[in-house]
């Protein structure tokens, strides 16, 4: 029997640079892929390698300055120390910020928060997120929650790694249009 692929003719972007979590990028590509999801990873640049936080690479498919939010119907933001170099980038933050006003799902895990704060699109927002930028969600102006994973309309947060199971199911069920 097959299963089902409730993601079929769903994009997502995933965004990339070196010392990104490597579970909070790898185990929603592949989740979202067997879900029948086309996944984008962008970086800075192209086919480029980078490397994880635990040593494991992930090679580009694209380039960030080359991405348009119109192209793509979820972002998923991992966490590491990856946003905090990230989020100084002008395109990074328009993405956000295009994603968010078109209402399609921002979901981010861990420290992948920061990049939402960046962009301003956190302002009232329900979330969670690493412990360690529970302050910067709050001084954000989020209302922040300590819980495996929230859904505030399009925004979907987790906290950490151990959370993804209860994250990827969120992330599918929005995306997929189960409300």
């Amino acid at each position: 029997m097959l299963e089902q692929q409730p993601l079929r003719g769903k994009k997502f972007l995933a965004f990339v640079d070196d010392i990104y979590e490597d579970l909070e990028l790898w185990y929603p590509k592949l989740r979202f892929e067997e879900a029948g999801a086309r996944m984008t990873v962008a970086g800075p640049l192209a086919d480029t390698n980078y490397v994880g936080k635990h040593g494991y690479p992930c090679v580009s498919d694209a380039a960030i300055g080359q991405m348009a939010a119109a192209d793509f119907d979820a972002l998923l933001v991992p966490g590491g120390f990856m946003p905090d170099k990230l989020r100084r980038d002008p395109h990074v933050l328009q993405l956000v910020k295009d994603f968010a006003a078109a209402q399609k799902c921002v979901a981010a895990i861990c420290h992948g928060g920061w990049i939402p704060i960046s962009a301003g699109v956190y302002q009232g927002v329900h979330v969670t997120g690493s412990p360690g930028i529970k302050d910067d969600l709050i001084n954000a102006g989020a209302a922040f929650e300590d819980s495996e994973v929230v859904v505030d309309r399009h925004f979907i947060s987790s906290r950490r790694p151990s959370d993804l199971p209860a994250f990827c199911r969120e992330v599918i069920r929005f995306v997929a249009g189960v409300r």
